[in-house]
């Protein structure tokens, strides 16, 4: 199975909920599924199975969860299928679900049970045919390049009043900021929050440049652990979040000297933790998704070492990972970034010309998270990549998250 996780922000940039892309098998690998690939989820959801796997706390927080659900799906035994309240899960519709009345009375009944609908991919001269589904609707996707948001406002609050529109295909900050100060919008989904805002000064926050400090420090082969326990002691932040880890892993005894505690983690979780926790405070001004993101990458990165043959260098895929929002973090373009920090030439030809041994993974990375799941099996096929071991790696690093910040 291949499944990944899509954000919705609303008009704060704050995450409201996300959408699940998933695919059961790699369709390249066995050409016999291709024609009956609408058949994917008769028996059941695949979202809805990948909530009751893992449970909805670890994939959405208290977000709402968006599932696709095709003409066929629809009528599976949704109800018992998944136990996350239904009131958490919005079922995604497209054109394909008509409006025939046996969809019509379906899509009541569930709403009936608490769950919510949204519907994308219709286009506008087809709002007036689907009038009995939209009617029933919660959330339309709409694609703001082709329709003009003041109409819609003026059409939807009329006839539709309770649909909430959510702009997609939103590409940059400049086209979120000019569809929010327009208003209509309730959600928005697109890459926008993933480009860097380029500083026009080229001047970095105090307290950025002591985390800029740190990481400069532990990426290099044979650091001094007194210098790093100095750093980390012109931040508050760090000092507490550091003691509270080692005086975890202490037990006995309580740590209180930074110096003591660099000493007692040692050169190889030193590097580790600072780098995530640097990371973490260097996002302290972005969207939360931004830290979200640095760090499921990283785990992913890491945890899909062996299936890409890079099991000896673990270490930089988690650092390749963390840093691949580096020039988000400080504003600026991914080669001026790179250059305040000091990591390897294998991470930068990665990050900066998709070259190198780590590139593979990083593109494949990247193609994962965008449910690009045609070039995703591509390269499984290529690279003889089993899908459990890629679906594992993913969600694992989304358990490693759960687990450390929520």
């Amino acid at each position: 199975m291949l499944a990944t996780l899509i954000p919705l922000f609303d008009n704060k940039m704050e995450v409201c909920a996300y959408s699940v892309f998933a695919q059961r098998e790699n369709y390249l690998m066995h050409p016999s599924l291709l024609g009956t690939g609408s058949l994917d989820a008769a028996a059941g959801l695949l979202g809805l199975e990948i909530i009751e796997s893992m449970g909805i706390g670890t994939l959405a927080g208290d977000k709402e969860v968006f599932i696709e659900v095709n003409n066929i799906s629809l009528f599976s035994d949704i109800e018992n299928q998944c136990s996350a309240p239904a009131s958490k899960v919005v079922l995604l519709i497209d054109y394909k679900i008509n409006t025939e009345q046996m969809y019509v009375d379906r899509i009541t009944e569930l709403k009936d049970k608490g769950y919510k609908f949204a519907v994308r991919k219709l286009k506008i001269e087809q709002f007036e045919e689907y009038k009995a589904v939209l009617s029933l609707m919660d959330y339309i996707l709409l694609d703001h390049k082709k329709i003009k948001i003041e109409k819609a406002k003026i059409y939807f609050g009329q006839v539709y009043p309770n649909i909430k529109l959510c702009a997609v295909n939103v590409d940059t900050k400049e086209e979120y900021e000019k569809l929010t100060e327009s208003g209509g919008y309730h959600l928005f989904e697109g890459d926008f929050f993933r480009m860097p805002a380029i500083s026009k000064n080229g001047e970095i926050a105090p307290l950025k440049i002591t985390y800029i400090e740190l990481l400069n420090l532990v990426n290099q082969p044979d650091f001094d652990l007194t210098e790093v326990a100095d750093v980390i002691s012109k931040d508050t932040a760090l000092v507490i979040n550091m003691l509270e880890i080692v005086n975890k892993l202490s037990r006995n005894s309580k740590i209180t000297s930074i110096r003591a505690a660099t000493a007692m983690l040692g050169q190889r979780e030193i590097r580790r933790w600072a780098s995530t926790a640097a990371t973490k405070s260097l996002c302290a001004d972005k969207p939360s998704e931004i830290m979200r993101l640095s760090l499921i990458r990283a785990k992913f990165a890491e945890n899909l070492a062996y299936c890409f043959d890079l099991g000896a260098v673990t270490a930089e895929l988690f650092l390749m990972g963390l840093f691949s929002v580096l020039d988000i973090l400080l504003d600026k373009n991914m080669k001026d970034a790179l250059e305040l920090v000091n990591v390897s030439e294998e991470i930068s030809s990665a990050l900066l010309e998709r070259k190198g041994r780590l590139a593979p993974l990083l593109n494949f990375m990247l193609y994962y998270e965008d449910a690009d799941w045609q070039e995703v099996s591509r390269l499984m096929t290529v690279l003889n990549i089993d899908v459990k071991n890629v679906y594992i790696a993913y969600t694992d690093a989304l358990i490693w998250y759960r687990d450390m910040f929520l």
